[in-house]
């Protein structure tokens, strides 16, 4: 009974994902869209607890709990492994020769504007709330949230209706860059808002350091992977044996991501989303048969990023709608965080000479959020007290809607710049990708 309740819910999560892709197809919505809506049937507040009051929970019919999600969070860890890889594609040196520059320029501008936008319009509502539910310190780090965009949402939008043009060229390495500079943002408000709570001085080694080698630790890493990836393939001339050593070496991006430790006052540790990235851009810039590769690695992966996303779906909580302040303080961060992505977008875009299409669509196509997010509202919680448990309620209540709204902005945007082109234009019988 205990090896059906384990399997049996991550069935039931595959079933319901390709369920509702069929479903939300009709509306006209991604697939992605689908499989988080998804994820909320099956879990904890509709089928799970259904499964909870009538004591079925040993025969795995949904998610019953928080718990029972999070016990198939190595499988998430995973499929995030696998979605970096797939953006490490995206920086080979030839494109990077034509958009390195504004993509490095936009990752970084857009993040920072919509951290200081978040701030600056939390710092504001934190005159007119009790210091119980928003204070400064809480500010600073939901600020800091605000710079991630979820790269998995973006990634699967792209893929499933084919989009191709200048707008997604430059999409996914900002998506990549944007990521990177958050970990560092964060690191840097985490320690400002910690000194203001605690009242002690700011720690040059927490505030600095630590960002600053997790980034180029989690690069060296990578490079280090990918020297090793790209020599062991040419070992291989079957495809099934080069696929199985590129699913390897992702697989073993992800655990050794995992490592921590303390070298004196230094806390060392990687991200796995750089990590993989990384390995993915040596691999790709270094083998010459890395397009074939990357291709049956992402139909391998299809099914793992459907059960990752349903599984996202089971993890929305929406006991924080029971308290109105909770969602105001939501509303304004996602106006705020939305107003700082696009405006942030749109300026550098303008300033680096992008096309059209890029400065009037690129900031929308930016607003999805999920996974990095969600670690930075982890570690505030573990750190800052009810301050902390605040910013992770609030985070949650902001990728609830991003996730569910986002991919269809994401769409909406591709389509508008012409890098999705509809079936019935190009008069092709096929079917879109899901």
């Amino acid at each position: 009974m205990e090896t059906m309740a384990q399997l049996m819910p991550i069935a039931i999560a595959m079933t319901a994902g390709l369920l509702m892709s069929r479903l939300v197809k009709k509306f006209k919505l991604p697939a992605v869209t689908g499989y988080l809506i998804a994820g909320v049937l099956i879990g904890p507040y509709c089928l799970g607890k259904l499964t909870a009051l009538l004591n079925l929970e040993q025969y795995g019919l949904g998610f019953a709990t928080a718990e029972a999600v999070e016990a198939n969070s190595v499988l998430s860890k995973v499929a995030l492994g696998f979605i970096a890889f797939a953006i490490g594609d995206e920086f080979r040196i030839s494109q990077l020769k034509k958009i390195g520059k504004q993509a490095t320029i936009i990752g970084i501008f857009q993040a920072l504007v919509a951290t200081l936008v978040v701030d600056l319009a939390l710092i504001v509502l934190c005159q007119f709330l009790p210091e119980d539910v928003i204070n400064t310190p809480s500010a600073l780090v939901l600020g800091a949230v605000a710079t991630a965009t979820a790269p998995a949402a973006t990634l699967m939008v792209v893929r499933q209706y084919k989009a191709k043009g200048k707008l997604t060229d430059i999409l996914l390495p900002v998506v990549a860059i944007d990521d990177a500079v958050g970990l560092v943002v964060f690191a840097v408000s985490f320690g400002i808002a910690q000194s203001i709570q605690s009242g002690v001085a700011l720690s040059a080694i927490s505030v600095v350091v630590e960002p600053l080698l997790e980034v180029i630790l989690s690069l060296l890493l990578g490079l280090v992977l990918g020297v090793l990836f790209s020599l062991a393939e040419k070992y291989f001339k079957s495809n099934s044996k080069r696929l199985a050593l590129s699913i390897t070496f992702v697989i073993m991006a992800v655990a050794l991501s995992m490592f921590e430790t303390h070298i004196g006052d230094v806390h060392v540790k990687f991200s796995s989303l750089l990590v993989c990235m990384m390995l993915g851009t040596v691999f790709c810039n270094m083998c010459d048969f890395s397009d074939e590769i990357m291709g049956k690695t992402d139909r391998w992966t299809a099914p793992l990023f459907i059960l990752f996303f349903v599984l996202s779906g089971a993890e929305l909580k929406f006991d924080m709608f029971g308290n109105i302040l909770v969602v105001l303080v939501g509303v304004v961060y996602i106006l705020a965080r939305s107003a700082g992505k696009i405006l942030g977008a749109s300026v550098s875009a303008k300033a680096t000479k992008c096309e059209p299409s890029i400065v009037k669509y690129l900031g929308i196509t930016l607003l999805p959020q999920a996974g990095v997010a969600l670690g930075m509202s982890l570690m505030a919680a573990e750190k800052l007290g009810e301050a902390g448990a605040m910013i992770r309620n609030i985070t949650l209540f902001a990728v609830l809607i991003y996730e569910l709204v986002g991919p269809m902005l994401t769409k909406i945007a591709l389509t508008k710049s012409g890098d999705i082109i509809p079936r019935k234009v190009i008069n092709l019988g096929e079917e879109d990708d899901e």
